[in-house]
């Protein structure tokens, strides 16, 4: 049987890709959007009074122009129609930050407390979040959900962690937070958040293999810019793929994963960052010789899933505000010192999002999910 479309299908589906015109194209005329998307102008014009009268857009001044008469109406969307708050739990912090609909970032904040496997810790996460997100003055309804990002795997549905080794977290469910929380909630790996916010800031990417190097080290595989997980959750956890036989014991309990010479944690001994990174670009001899045995195993990492995936290949975390050009220039020469092939030196990057990316990212899924559509009011 052949389906039809109805008149309010129809007028929410230009509902839709008018507000959409807008949000990507800032100051925008009813003319500009007319010749766009080839619609009639009082269809336009109906729809704009409708996306104003909700709140989606707002007039931001008129359209300079060199012609005579009436400067057009410009319009835009309004970043903070909806937002999203993002959640990043620690070993020892927990990290909270707020993401409007235009990616922008406010009121971040640290708070000093230790995780603990138990419901009186999970009730006064939750009370911080619940405080934080009241400090926002936003009405109930403009807020879209809270992603909590965990040091561990989750599964496909963001309900459940999978394996959590390094906060003994594993088996951990959504359901334990949203009691006490009052909008959507969801988990997210801490690698595939960060590689969200990869994505948000870096819109001519589409294939890539992103490399979180912070405290611990955390992979992930991007394809059409969507994060492959695999068939069992785990793809691009090169963290525990095996560097050194019988070297140090990593978190997992096996030895010598790159976890142990390529996170942030394998180089750096404790509060020890500012300190070292500034003997390095003083010269020192030690540091120095510590950062190139730390380049050369990052060199391996990345050599390796390179072969595995031939795309481009992109440094955050951490680490990524540390790397100058040079050190680029010395992971290619370390690459292809053993490399079968002819390397271009074309596709190792730094990320754009090295602050924040992990708490940042855990709230862009709701901002995802809103801005395709699915969550503009009808």
């Amino acid at each position: 049987m052949k389906k039809t479309i109805t008149p309010g299908q129809i007028s929410q589906n230009n509902l839709k890709l008018i507000y959409q015109y807008i949000y990507q194209n800032d100051s925008v005329s009813q003319q500009d959007i007319v010749y766009a998307l080839h619609l009639s102008r009082p269809t336009v014009s109906a729809k704009i009074a409708e996306l104003e009268e909700k709140g989606l857009i707002c007039r931001a001044g008129q359209i300079s122009s060199e012609l005579v008469g009436r400067k057009a109406v410009a319009y835009s969307a309004v970043p903070d129609y909806r937002v999203a708050v993002g959640a990043e739990v620690m070993k020892n912090l927990i990290k909270i930050l707020v993401v409007d609909l235009k990616g922008n970032y406010y009121n971040r904040i640290v708070i000093e407390k230790k995780y603990e496997n138990t419901d009186a810790y999970i009730r006064s996460f939750c009370d911080e979040v619940n405080r934080y997100i009241q400090s926002l003055c936003y009405k109930e309804e403009q807020i879209l959900g809270i992603g909590i990002s965990f040091q561990g795997l989750v599964n496909a549905k963001g309900t459940r962690i999978t394996y959590g080794k390094i906060l003994d977290c594993t088996g951990l469910t959504i359901e334990q937070f949203a009691r006490y929380l009052s909008y959507p909630c969801r988990f997210l790996h801490d690698a595939a958040a960060a590689a969200d916010s990869e994505l948000w800031a870096s819109p001519e990417l589409s294939d890539f293999i992103y490399m979180n190097v912070s405290i611990h080290l955390g992979a992930t595989l991007v394809h059409g810019r969507r994060i492959l997980t695999g068939k069992h959750g785990y793809s691009g956890t090169v963290e525990h793929v095996q560097m050194i036989p019988n070297g140090k014991k990593c978190y997992c309990g096996k030895l010598g994963c790159t976890e142990t010479v390529c996170s942030m944690s394998a180089l750096l001994g404790e509060d020890e960052e500012d300190a070292f990174f500034e003997l390095r670009d003083a010269g020192d001899p030690a540091a120095v010789e510590r950062w190139n045995t730390y380049l050369y195993y990052l060199s391996l990492t990345i050599h390796n899933m390179h072969l595995l995936y031939n795309e481009d290949f992109v440094i955050g975390g951490y680490l990524a505000s540390h790397l100058r050009d040079r050190d680029i220039t010395c992971i290619y020469e370390n690459i292809e010192r053993v490399s079968p092939f002819p390397e271009k030196r074309d596709y190792v990057r730094i990320g754009k999002m090295p602050k924040h990316s992990i708490t940042y990212g855990a709230a862009l899924p709701f901002i995802h999910d809103f801005l395709s559509g699915e969550l503009i009011p009808g």
